[in-house]
């Protein structure tokens, strides 16, 4: 995607809140109490006010969710990205919002619950949100910050 002068804030949220509903997979960086960085891709669904995601809570991943609070995000690649830091609260497979789980059966086509009770739902709420396409849009990359959209 190329494109000439760099886009107004508005146009980011706008293009933001475009690829949370259209795209199914995002990169998830989190890291264990020793530091030790994890990174995977995985499904997710957004709410419109939250990404909602689902991995083994047997795994690194999961286990640094859960213990951590908070993640990084990622769509995207270095040319379009859009990195999203938030805090995450971890429900069980009994314990997730009956809306949060129509929401993700109804993008993925999957209901983790039925493929293992060690799923674990994790629901991040975004705290800033930066979006740029290139180094022409560093500045003013920020289209949230301290969980508030900035346009």
């Amino acid at each position: 995607m190329t494109i000439i002068g760099s886009r107004s804030a508005e146009q980011r949220k706008r293009d933001v809140l475009d690829r949370l509903e259209r795209e199914r997979d995002i990169w998830v960086a989190s890291a264990d109490a020793d530091g030790l960085p994890c990174l995977v891709a995985l499904w997710f669904v957004w709410d419109g006010g939250s990404v909602w995601l689902s991995t083994r809570i047997t795994n690194p991943t999961g286990r640094n969710l859960r213990d951590g609070g908070r993640t990084r995000l990622a769509l995207g690649d270095t040319q379009d990205v859009v990195l999203i830091d938030g805090e995450v609260r971890t429900y069980g497979g009994q314990d997730v919002p009956a809306a949060a789980i129509e929401a993700f059966k109804a993008k993925t086509g999957w209901d983790p619950r039925e493929d293992s009770s060690s799923y674990a739902f994790f629901q991040v709420l975004p705290r800033t949100v930066q979006a740029l396409n290139g180094v022409h849009e560093m500045r003013g990359r920020h289209v949230m910050e301290d969980g508030v959209w900035v346009v």
